[in-house]
């Protein structure tokens, strides 16, 4: 059972006193009503000698058998009233209402006890039985809570591959009726494994005694034969192997981990209404649909005989069936992204998503691991790659795919100094040539043909800075509107007032290639609640001539390997400072027919290979033709 809120407990019992005492000072002479009373004031404070007392029993038998009845429910609290008493001359019989609380996440235990009474020479006394703590506890017997936890539910991805392996663990627990000493022995066990030992005494005490308990699970693989040994001469202390659907085979970074992956701890990591034992979704979708994936367990209150066998069931609460979850991950796709970052020393992620409906296929992280969900929350300048949006707000404003400029090696717009990568282009090319090599002084000479108003609606088209969102951390991006010449030209090259995710850009791409933008789903069945925005059609036709200019003569000529169904898409370098560190962000962003990507790799400033474009070259190489195939009328319209 899970620790005990001491508040809560401390809440429940005062004002169960409250209630008793005052009434109970209301009778004026001995009663079977003052016997009553002042038993239930007793037994609920937790002063079982006084409690035992007003029976007919043996006081110091009476008050263990009380005080064991609350430790073999762990109560958090305990609530007595009186309810009528029926007298017959020297007899009584006297109901009373219980209130049980099994603690913090399980349920409150509520039923009705009767007590015998008999009128003696001394007053009133009840006649004891362990019936008197509930009509059905029978001599010899105790109680106990049982729970029956469901197996924690798989995620797939979208075809119903499992993404999550089954692991082999190590159940350590305890079996509590080979316990020389409960408290030392769990505080032993706990000393161990590094746990807080009150959640698992909680647990052992309300279990039934002769049954195992699993407390703490650990990968098998993390566990010493020296940790095996030391727990093994612990009496009572045992361990169990078992399988679990613990580890990430694909998108670690999306699917999250469960607590017991590295290492338990639930009681130290997370808070909650959890037991010992539990499996816990500690981030990403093991998370966010952890009650789903986990279920809740059965309760149930027995009886136990003296050898710890069964004899009845005094109540159940029956709990909820784990559930799957299918996403919208393609275990294909999401392996190649993977292997495409591999070699990645550093930061880098690729996201690719189905440019049709926002799907996202694949969110792979550099360095992989469940901590690492910048695929989706890493915040970046976009550089040259927001070109396609800025160009995308050019052509809309009257700019041609004939209009030129120079591209120098730097320019200056307002105060700021813009330079571009190389040694600028010669003459004064056109908008297909300045796209094609990205060239970010000729794009900030060209900003003076939009105004900031038309970016940044160009920029929402896009879905940057849209509401929507994931059941998982997401960064949808933000835009700043801005106005002077400078600012606006700042911002046409992706240096600032636009900040993206990995995710935002493959989206864009996306609304390139499907002519309307998408909000990004990952789970199959979600509901989307932003619409989609349909971009100008006079825009797509040239936008998309455009976007095959770097692929087939400028800054992304290794992706030229399909003349009949061609890349298209376009580059970006921009410098950002990274957790207090100068780095150099690369970005390719583009698309083959409907399978739209986004690929950003970290590097260090003075590095001048392609590390995006050439990750992105891996990742559509090592994919099947029909992950990027379109559809016929699609490349004719595009081509």
């Amino acid at each position: 059972m899970p620790p005990r809120n001491n508040l809560r407990r401390l809440l429940a019992a005062t004002t169960g006193m409250i209630v008793v005492a005052a009434t109970a000072a209301c009778a004026a002479e001995p009663s079977p009503e003052v016997a009553v009373r002042s038993f239930l004031l007793n037994w609920q404070e937790g002063d079982y000698e006084s409690a035992a007392r007003h029976t007919d029993g043996d006081t110091a038998q009476v008050a263990e058998a009380l005080r064991q009845a609350h430790d073999q429910l762990d109560l958090a609290a305990l609530r007595l009233s009186l309810r009528p008493i029926e007298m017959d001359g020297d007899t009584a019989t006297a109901e009373f209402g219980v209130e049980a609380d099994l603690g913090i996440g399980d349920p409150v235990w509520r039923y009705t006890g009767s007590m015998p009474l008999t009128r003696t020479s001394s007053g009133w006394a009840i006649n004891w039985s362990p019936a008197v703590i509930h009509p059905e506890l029978g001599e010899g017997e105790r109680l106990a809570v049982t729970y029956d936890v469901p197996d924690r539910g798989q995620i797939h991805d979208r075809n119903g591959t499992a993404l999550v392996s089954e692991t082999e663990v190590t159940a350590f627990g305890v079996r509590p009726a080979d316990m020389a000493d409960m408290t030392e022995g769990i505080n032993s066990l706990a000393e161990l494994l590094g746990e807080d030992p009150e959640p698992l005494l909680n647990r052992v005490r309300s279990a039934p005694p002769e049954e195992f308990q699993p407390l703490v699970l650990k990968r098998t693989a993390d566990v010493s034969s020296a940790l095996l040994r030391d727990v093994s001469k612990i009496p009572g202390a045992e361990t169990e192997e078992r399988k679990m659907p613990l580890i990430p085979d694909l998108a670690a970074g999306v699917v999250g981990e469960v607590a017991g992956t590295a290492e338990h701890k639930v009681s130290n990591r997370v808070s909650g209404p959890y037991q010992a034992g539990d499996t816990v979704g500690l981030n990403g979708l093991q998370s966010s649909f952890q009650q789903l994936l986990a279920g809740t367990a059965t309760t149930r209150i027995v009886t136990l005989d003296a050898s710890g066998q069964e004899t009845g069931v005094l109540a159940t609460w029956t709990g909820v069936e784990s559930g799957s979850l299918t996403t919208t991950i393609d275990s294909t796709v999401q392996e190649t992204a993977e292997q495409s970052l591999a070699t990645i020393d550093g930061t880098a992620y690729l996201v690719a998503v189905d440019a049709r409906s926002g799907e996202i296929l694949a969110a792979a992280g550099q360095p992989s691991g469940t901590a690492n969900d910048g695929a989706f929350t890493k915040q970046y300048r976009p550089g040259e790659a927001f070109t396609i949006v800025s160009a995308a707000a050019m052509l809309a404003g009257g700019t041609t795919l004939d209009t030129t400029a120079e591209c120098p090696r730097e320019t200056k717009v307002g105060n700021r100094t813009f330079t571009t990568n190389g040694s600028g282009l010669l003459g004064t090319p056109d908008l297909r040539t300045n796209f094609a090599y990205s060239c970010t002084t000729a794009f900030a000479e060209l900003a003076e043909s939009v105004d900031g108003a038309l970016l940044a609606r160009t920029a929402q088209q896009f879905g940057i800075g849209q509401p929507w969102r994931l059941p998982v951390p997401a960064f949808s991006g933000e835009f700043v509107e801005v106005w002077d010449a400078e600012s606006v030209a700042a911002t046409v090259v992706g240096v600032d007032n636009v900040t993206v995710s990995p995710l935002g850009m493959a989206l864009v791409a996306g609304a390139v290639a499907d002519g309307r933008w998408h909000a990004p789903r990952l789970v199959e069945g979600e509901q989307v609640d932003v619409e989609d925005i349909a971009l100008d059609s006079q825009v797509l036709d040239p936008l998309r001539e455009l976007m095959l200019t770097p692929v087939q003569q400028g800054s992304a000529g290794a992706l030229n390997i399909d003349y009949l169904n061609p890349v298209r898409g376009q580059t970006g370098t921009v410098q950002q400072e990274i957790d207090g560190e100068e780095k150099t962000v690369q970005w390719f962003v583009g698309y083959q027919g409907n399978l739209a990507f986004a690929v950003v790799v970290e590097t260090e400033p003075s590095y001048t290979y392609q590390f995006a474009v050439n990750s992105a070259l891996s990742f559509l190489q090592l994919l099947p033709d029909s992950y990027t195939a379109a559809d016929a009328a699609e490349s004719e319209g595009n081509a």
